[in-house]
């Protein structure tokens, strides 16, 4: 994902990578690895060029970009296993009958199960068309923060406007530059901004230490077992079971 507030275009969520046309390179949706235009990279024994390696890279090293979205704990993804079975079969090119058959159902179940799909998919179409345009017009209206792609119990507390943002960073830090935590507040919107805030401190890609990160984390705030705490428990970073190695997780 290309920044931590970018949400992906569906061209690029079916891809497993984004282009950014400023930099002139593509990154990869699940690890950020990047793929500048008129270079080369080697992939098994031949070299590509960025995109045909940015491509090659998600499929060789993620999986098809159809099976991981599928599989994803996404929030808004609100697919029954049924519905996930059907449309494993369909990507697999089974006719209704060979789904039929496969799941135990009437082909005629088959065909309504795609009928509601297409139904969904064209509201769903529908309701970005409308909404993209009423935001493009909505220049004075406040704008709220954009929420982490792997956050956890999202609630009111994640209803943040840019206003409301700039105003927590004011008064909970002495220094933006280098970060200095001033506290660590009790109310969840606000330690919300503020562990975002936090993520910039870190590399999208990198993984750390726990020793790195205790050190990074402490320049910022004496209590950073706190920090770290929190930092997992909001989904800003994962890290391994034995918690020895920490990373950003995707914006």
């Amino acid at each position: 994902m290309e920044g931590k507030n970018k949400d992906f275009n569906i061209n690029e969520m079916k891809q497993g990578y984004s282009y950014l046309e400023e930099e002139g390179k593509y990154t990869c949706s699940y690890c950020q690895k990047e793929f500048y235009k008129g270079e080369v990279y080697p992939i098994g024994e031949r070299f590509y060029e960025a995109q045909k390696g940015a491509m090659l890279h998600v499929h060789m090293e993620h999986g098809k970009p159809f099976e991981l979205l599928l599989q994803s704990d996404s929030k808004y993804l609100t697919l029954t296993d049924n519905q996930k079975q059907i449309l494993t079969l369909l990507e697999a090119g089974l006719s209704d009958n060979e789904i039929a058959k496969q799941l135990g159902v009437t082909p005629s179940t088959v065909r309504h199960q795609k009928f509601m799909f297409r139904e969904k998919a064209k509201q769903a179409k529908m309701f970005l068309a409308v909404y993209e345009l009423a935001q493009e017009h909505n220049t004075g209206g406040d704008r709220l923060v954009p929420i982490h792609s792997k956050a956890k119990m999202v609630d009111d507390r994640y209803i943040t406007t840019e206003e409301e943002k700039e105003k927590i960073l004011e008064t909970a830090f002495s220094s933006l530059n280098p970060l200095k935590l001033k506290h660590f507040p009790a109310k969840e919107k606000k330690k919300i901004v503020i562990l975002k805030k936090i993520t910039e401190s870190f590399s999208v890609g990198k993984r750390y230490k726990e020793k790195e990160l205790n050190q990074i984390l402490k320049e910022i705030y004496d209590d950073y077992p706190t920090l770290r705490r929190y930092m997992i428990e909001y989904g800003f970073m994962g890290r391994t079971d034995d918690c020895r190695e920490y990373w950003l997780t995707q914006g």
